[in-house]
């Protein structure tokens, strides 16, 4: 997968608007606050990073390839790769909240991420994740399009599958709710 993703990045123009981005801009500055440090998993080429530090967060970046995280530090902030074990390279604890956004579709083993996610966050930490939204009647329509076996969409989500795979890997409490196009989770770390 850090192949693919290597390739995908190499040869990616520099990233003008993300996807959806005033809807999901407007996610995270909803829940961030000032002096959290925040966690952007799947950062991408950085923009979110940007938005968090005018938003007087402490943040920083993990990428799953090298290309990406090169665009990524061209913000100037911080920005790790995920171990070779699929681990994130930070302390049992570290982090007040982790922005997860269109990312965790693209993950083979979900579990072991969101594992990762909950170890890293602080006690009372927060998860704040966005996937995409795939309705029935779009699911239906346009099932070639949303299930497409060559796209890089590898995990899709209901609104209770996603509530049920934040609590199971000790999540909660756990808001699922739809934004447009996108299924906005947001979950605390639950347990000590």
């Amino acid at each position: 997968m850090r192949d693919f993703y290597e390739a995908f990045w190499a040869d990616a123009p520099d990233e003008g608007e993300p996807y959806e981005w005033e809807r999901r801009r407007a996610l995270l500055l909803g829940e961030v606050r000032a002096g959290e440090r925040v966690l952007d998993l799947g950062c991408g080429a950085g923009r979110f990073l940007t938005l968090l530090r005018d938003a007087g967060a402490e943040p920083a970046g993990v990428e799953l390839a090298e290309a990406a995280a090169r665009h990524a530090r061209a913000t100037g902030v911080e920005v790790r790769l995920v171990q070779a074990d699929g681990s994130l390279p930070y302390g049992h604890g570290a982090l007040d909240l982790v922005w997860c956004s269109e990312v965790l579709e693209h993950i083979p083993d979900v579990e072991a991420t969101l594992y990762e996610v909950r170890r890293v966050l602080a006690p009372g930490g927060r998860l704040l994740l966005t996937v995409p939204f795939n309705g029935r009647i779009r699911s239906l329509l346009r099932f070639d399009d949303v299930f497409d076996p060559l796209g890089q969409h590898v995990r899709f989500f209901t609104r209770r599958s996603l509530a049920r795979t934040l609590e199971f890997t000790g999540f909660g409490p756990v808001k699922v709710k739809r934004n447009g196009p996108l299924l906005v989770a947001l979950a605390a770390r639950g347990g000590a």
